[in-house]
């Protein structure tokens, strides 16, 4: 076979899967080729102009702590930022920033752009190339081992290119398919329908029929978006503004001020009527989703307004979010309004809302279909199990979301220049991070509706917080060669500084002279919760992080103190500010809380990394490649079928599939000593 070019990996598709993916697999210095169907539309935002939210954000961090690139992009443009959930405790704190739509774009490219290793490509790949031959597959993934025989040679498919449209052939020892909704897309506006893989660009039929025949499961999904309206003609002074945060939180840890932290944009706050209701019953027949032209199930927890009406009877309102896509257009997002309506009942819907009412729509909303893949078919890894050096990362996989995908790509990115490289894999496990959880989540369970992140599904949230993603991650990403030696000076000389004043606070007492420095006159005007101190005159002679570990107190509180105990913690302002109580910079205030987090939540870290330790214990206990499931006697037929489907890798991942019971995995775990000791018997014959 005669290729035209060569790359060590190939990623097809430029969204935010694809971008990481990109971007992890040229840093590590393999020779990479990002193809797109349009080089102008990288990055694309299709859906909300907004990067973070609930769970979200923590993905965010987790992608910038293991050396991606979503946080800083998105630090450069973010035109508003907000940390959400802060009425709650620090496990659930999220980032959220509103992004320049455009400046996004451009943004990515210009990174993309500037890396070497890595040439960006427009052209459609039809379809990909493969043969059989020996080739790795991950066996026992654990970069931690340090050893290469985690990659098994075996007989099997393996990727050897892709076939573009135009006819050329291009080799390469790793692909990576991020194709978002393009997959034989088809877009839904009332009893209107056409092919494409967004409004206004084409699908990716070609790829999408290749992708079956290699006998990949498959099934049909569905997203929606909102109409878009022009800004000019909303009347502002009906609805309430909501304001970004004074002083912005960084997505990046690498960031120490966002970009337009003094030149915020609000957003603003509209609701339903009962009239909007009523418009919306009696046109719920002609949505696509309600007369049967939709077959395919959407998000659940990123439903339709006809979805909301149908659903929840009982509400009267529901809330909507005007959020500008930037700052050289008028073009607003309407948050919360995402239909598949015909045309003329959508610009009624907005005529029933005060303030909407002379709106003019630049862009409907509409629904689209599209193909997805079985995560089910995925390793650890995401590299398909029929097919070696085949990788999917991103809404292809059954998920919603920016930040879903973009933490997919990263990993996938990062697990195919393993492979190229014959080094170890990289597999997170669940008490490492939300993306470990999302992708054992899709890998064990599988998905029939497009999966988002919350933190509920984190069994230990507490452990993976917002402030603390570096700590988790970052050494993994210096280990693979996505964190430069700068970063990484940087990460280590903030971990010796916070643990150098969690022993300040642990070995200095409250005296008299510290009362008064921290009472309740102190200009300290921090976060919203921070609050005049009790009288402290019973802790006397404490130490500070036994007072800090009272609710009532927060660290804030004893920053007067704290100014002239380790003044060196403090000396780090972009604004050149004298040092004061009453101004502290998002870098400074972050790293305080974060140990105050780990002072006044230190018993229940405790005790769940009690249960983290039992949980790794399964973990480790490995289901070996040859395990024979049909040999397990007092196995049912249903336990064997649903373990075969998945073929778990360790007894922790099967006892979460759904269905599998404990005493299944009980059996599994008797079984893989005597399977074993058959096995070394026959040996010898």
């Amino acid at each position: 076979m005669q290729f035209n070019e060569h790359f060590d990996v190939v990623v097809v598709g430029a969204g935010h899967a694809g971008c990481e993916a990109a971007m992890a697999a040229a840093r590590m210095g393999l020779k990479t080729a990002l193809y797109t169907l349009n080089v102008d539309l990288i990055a694309q935002m299709s859906c909300n102009p907004a990067v973070g939210g609930i769970a979200k954000g923590h993905l965010v961090r987790e992608v910038d702590a293991l050396g991606g690139i979503m946080g800083e992009v998105t630090d450069a443009v973010g035109i508003q930022f907000r940390l959400l959930n802060t009425s709650r405790g620090p496990a659930v704190w999220s980032p959220r920033a509103q992004c320049d739509k455009q400046a996004y774009r451009l943004k990515m490219r210009e990174v993309l752009e500037s890396q070497s290793n890595l040439k960006i490509k427009q052209a459609e790949v039809a379809d990909v190339i493969v043969e059989e031959q020996p080739s790795a597959v991950s066996h026992q993934p654990s970069v931690q081992s340090g050893s290469a025989e985690n990659w098994e040679l075996r007989t099997g498919n393996c990727i050897r290119g892709v076939l573009l449209r135009d006819g050329r052939l291009v080799s390469a020892r790793a692909v990576i398919i991020t194709t978002g909704t393009f997959l034989n897309g088809l877009i839904h506006c009332g009893e209107q329908q056409y092919p494409a893989g967004r409004s206004g660009e084409p699908p990716a039929v070609l790829l999408g029929e290749a992708l079956k025949k290699l006998g990949l499961r498959g099934c049909r999904l569905k997203t929606g978006t909102p109409p878009r309206l022009d800004g000019r003609t909303i009347d502002w002074s009906k609805f309430a503004e909501q304001p970004g945060d004074p002083d912005p939180t960084p997505f990046s840890f690498r960031t120490k001020q966002v970009a337009h932290h003094d030149t915020q944009v609000p957003c603003y706050i509209a609701f339903t009527t009962e009239e909007t209701h009523r418009i919306i019953r009696e046109n719920v027949h002609r949505s696509p989703m309600y007369s049967g032209q939709i077959k395919s199930i959407g998000p659940r927890y990123c439903p339709s307004i006809e979805d909301k009406i149908v659903k929840f009877p009982d509400k009267l309102t529901h809330q909507l979010f005007l959020e500008p896509e930037g700052l050289n257009t008028h073009e607003i997002y309407v948050n919360g309004m995402s239909t598949s309506l015909p045309i003329d009942v959508q610009l009624a819907i907005l005529k029933s809302i005060p303030g909407l009412d002379a709106a003019e729509m630049m862009r409907p909303g509409y629904a689209i279909e599209y193909d997805s893949i079985d995560p089910t078919e995925l390793n650890r890894t995401l590299e398909t199990k029929k097919i070696a050096g085949l990788f999917l990362a991103g809404q292809i996989n059954g998920t919603s979301g920016y930040e879903e995908a973009a933490c997919q790509g990263i990993m996938a990115g990062i697990n195919a220049a393993l492979k190229v490289k014959n080094e170890p894999p990289l597999v997170l496990d669940r008490t490492e991070a939300y993306t470990a959880i999302l992708i054992d989540d899709l890998i064990s369970k599988g998905t029939n509706e497009p999966y988002r992140m919350f933190t509920s599904r984190a069994e230990f949230r507490l452990h993976l917080r917002i402030d603390n993603a570096d700590r988790r991650l970052t050494p993994h990403g210096r280990r693979v060669g996505l964190i430069s030696d700068a970063a990484w000076a940087e990460f280590q000389a903030k971990q010796r500084r916070m643990e150098e004043m969690k022993r300040l606070l642990e070995r200095t007492k409250l005296t008299v002279a510290m009362l008064a420095p921290c009472g309740a006159d102190t200009p300290v005007r921090l976060p919203s919760e921070a609050r005049p101190i009790p009288d402290l005159s019973a802790v006397l002679g404490q130490p500070l992080a036994q007072v800090l570990k009272r609710p009532e107190i927060s660290i804030e509180q004893l920053v007067p103190a704290l100014l002239g105990l380790a003044p060196g913690f403090f000396e780090r302002n972009p604004d050149r500010r004298p040092l004061a109580t009453d101004h502290l910079t998002s870098e400074v205030r972050n790293e305080l809380k974060s140990i105050e987090t780990e002072i006044k939540y230190a018993g229940y870290l405790d005790q769940q990394q009690r249960a983290i330790d039992r949980l790794k214990k399964a973990e480790q206990r490995r289901i070996p490649d040859w395990f024979d499931y049909r040999a397990v006697s007092g196995l049912s037929r249903e336990m064997q079928e649903k373990l075969l489907k998945i073929q778990p890798q360790t007894l922790g991942q099967a006892s979460r599939i759904p269905g599998v019971t404990p005493a299944a995995v009980s059996l599994v775990n008797v079984y893989i000593e005597i399977q074993a000791r058959r096995r070394e018997q026959a040996t010898p014959l």
